[in-house]
């Protein structure tokens, strides 16, 4: 427990950022009052499962962090439905949308990202969206339905796993990105088409491509490419990725970059204001993770409430839900120097893995077909291990999985 707690924090943004922050702050401080502000009407939940329930895998209320009753024990109030429109630093006060305010001690800004919409003819349709609510799911859902057709545009994580999910419901989807393989972030050429030929069957995929125009009158009936094809379709998902939420920091006189520029502790520029997640920016990197917004939000929440914490750069990891093929990136896969070595082999049709060395230290990975050694391959690089006994031997793809195994659990 902190010595010096402090009297009210308040946290905006209800999402995995938000909440961690909220659960540290209370365990560092019994005694804080601990505010939650969400603009959207729900709980917090696990904006990183919606694709899991686009494709039924699971329930409205299973999408919860926590049930109201947690709240509740932890003695931690939800402002849900409540959008911030203005911050003033020097007052410490916060100015919602509908007028009200709210005093802050201390200040954790989560408010995460907004999807990226490229300035596509045609994108502000009636049926053209996005994915990154409950709403926008639901929006999905009620209509796809039957044999409709949908084109996703956007082949990263997002527009992957809801074309997936939405071929789960028996949509037919098309998936457009504008690079030569899918997932040019997280995977090597190679382990796209393996990852390609695995997922293929399941929904149209074009590489290389760029979206000229949606056509249609009120509703999109097509959706045009650079050379001149068109898409017939009843529906339009862009999944082009994200941009952080940094408007109102700005405005505020906080410094901002890409994100809310923070130091170790999460601190922003004013002292009494911490940014985690999505819309904060550590070192010149917004790492948009599940992982990262959670350790950001437990270590602002508990050096607001007194402690202090220190954040550390951590490498970037990415998973693939809703396909029913295993896929797990992290680290840097792209080799950058001479220093450099990569091992890497299919194990089987199904199964491959690439491990990326710099010095004798692993830096980065990736695994299809199987995540058993994600775990490993995690500690491997964060921990930073010594790896020259398996540069020394055959280097093989299966000496390094060897010297995974053998690694310790703790």
């Amino acid at each position: 427990m902190s010595d010096t707690p402090t009297d009210r924090i308040v946290i905006v943004g209800g999402g995995i950022a938000g909440v961690s922050a909220a659960e540290a702050a209370r365990k560092a401080s019994a005694q804080a009052a601990i505010i939650i502000i969400s603009k959207e009407p729900y709980l917090p939940y696990y904006r990183i499962n919606l694709t899991r329930y686009l494709a039924g895998e699971v329930s409205n209320k299973e999408l919860e962090i926590h049930p109201a009753s947690w709240y509740k024990e932890k003695n931690i109030d939800t402002l849900l439905g409540t959008e911030l429109s203005g911050i003033d630093l020097t007052n410490k006060t916060l100015t919602m949308t509908d007028g009200s305010t709210q005093p802050y001690d201390k200040l954790i800004l989560t408010v995460g990202s907004e999807p990226f919409v490229p300035s596509i003819t045609g994108a502000d349709k009636s049926n053209v969206t996005v994915l990154r609510t409950i709403d926008d799911a639901e929006f999905l859902l009620n209509n796809c339905q039957g044999q409709t057709r949908c084109v996703c545009i956007g082949g990263g994580l997002l527009g992957i796993e809801t074309a997936g999910a939405l071929s789960k419901r028996g949509v037919e989807v098309t998936l457009l990105e504008g690079y030569n393989w899918l997932l040019p972030r997280q995977l090597n050429q190679k382990a796209a088409d393996i990852l390609q030929r695995h997922i293929s069957k399941d929904f149209k995929i074009y590489k290389g491509v760029k979206t000229r125009e949606i056509v249609g009158d009120q509703c999109a009936t097509s959706v045009m490419l650079d050379n001149g094809a068109e898409i017939a379709t009843d529906m339009v998902i862009i999944t082009t990725g994200v941009r952080s939420n940094t408007d109102l920091a700005s405005k505020a006189g906080l410094k901002v970059n890409n994100g809310i520029i923070v130091d170790d502790t999460m601190r922003t520029s004013d002292p009494n204001v911490y940014a985690a997640g999505d819309d904060a920016e550590h070192k010149g990197i917004i790492y948009g993770t599940w992982v990262s917004s959670m350790s950001q939000g437990s270590i602002a929440g508990a050096n607001a409430a007194g402690q202090h914490a220190e954040f550390t750069t951590m490498p970037r990891s990415n998973m693939l839900k809703v396909l029913g093929y295993d896929m797990f990136s992290i680290g840097e896969i792209n080799p950058t120097g001479d220093s450099d070595e990569v091992i890497e082999g299919e194990l089987d049709d199904a199964s491959y893995c690439y491990f990326m060395f710099r010095g004798n230290h692993m830096v980065g990975a990736i695994l299809l077909g199987s995540l058993k050694l994600s775990a490993a391959l995690r500690k491997a690089i964060e921990k930073k291990l010594d790896c020259s006994s398996i540069l020394r031997a055959n280097k093989g793809v299966l000496d390094v999985i060897e010297f995974l195994i053998m690694l310790p659990h703790k």
